[in-house]
């Protein structure tokens, strides 16, 4: 089906094609969530302990659903960086922003396995405004491009780079390259890779994108995924 929408490209929009298509996106999002949910349960359970990624270590919210704002916001999205990827546009929709930074009691190394952040409501940032930081990062961009015909699409900020995850100074932030008007998006992370084939890759690690050798991690990989959907 990924393979199919691919191949329409920006096409993927005509009226003919596009209720389908989203409707597929749409579905891709909640299995998203049902495996966010399953996963943020089973580390709960093991002990992990979700916190920021400094040295407060403050406990966080590991996934607060979609607000009620939100396709109001995703409607922003769409009008003020558009087109964007349908499934960016579900997941704004029917996900909403999870952080899986954290430390796991079997596993002190755990926020430097590049964990699953996705964040663009921004709910757990109380007083502070998603819509301007996304504008703010927009505007340096296009300044950086207009003295630099080098500098490639603009990255939409939605987490994190695996180093900044561990408390290491690191680079630029991933992010959703845009504007795309097709189905599935580029996601500029350690490497440029479709949003969808990225998200298979964390869940097929557990929520990580990284996972080290060894039978005693691989047991523990195995338990955060079994039951897992895929996408």
């Amino acid at each position: 089906m990924w393979a199919e929408l691919g191949r329409l490209g920006s096409n993927v929009r005509d009226p003919s094609a596009l209720t389908d298509a989203q409707a597929v996106c749409d579905e891709m999002a909640l299995r998203v969530r049902f495996n966010i949910e399953l996963l943020v349960n089973r580390l709960q359970s093991q002990g992990y302990v979700f916190h920021s990624n400094d040295d407060a270590r403050t406990p966080v919210v590991p996934f607060q659903p979609a607000s009620v704002r939100a396709s109001q916001f995703a409607a922003w999205v769409e009008e003020r960086f558009g087109p964007v990827p349908l499934v960016l546009s579900s997941w704004i929709r029917l996900v909403g922003d999870v952080w899986l930074v954290g430390t796991h009691p079997e596993w002190g190394e755990s926020s430097a396995a590049d964990p699953l952040v996705i964040e663009l409501e921004g709910t757990r940032y109380s007083g502070e405004s998603t819509s301007s930081y996304f504008l703010s990062e927009h505007e340096a961009w296009a300044e950086e491009a207009r003295d630099d015909s080098a500098v490639g699409s603009f990255v939409l900020p939605v987490a994190p780079d695996r180093l900044h995850k561990a408390n290491v100074s690191g680079g630029a932030p991933y992010g959703f390259r845009v504007p795309d008007g097709r189905a599935d998006g580029v996601f500029a992370a350690e490497n440029d890779m479709s949003f969808v084939s990225y998200l298979n890759l964390i869940f097929r690690n557990g929520g990580f994108a990284c996972w080290p050798s060894g039978d005693r991690h691989e047991r523990l990989r195995k338990s955060l995924t079994d039951g897992l959907l895929l996408l």
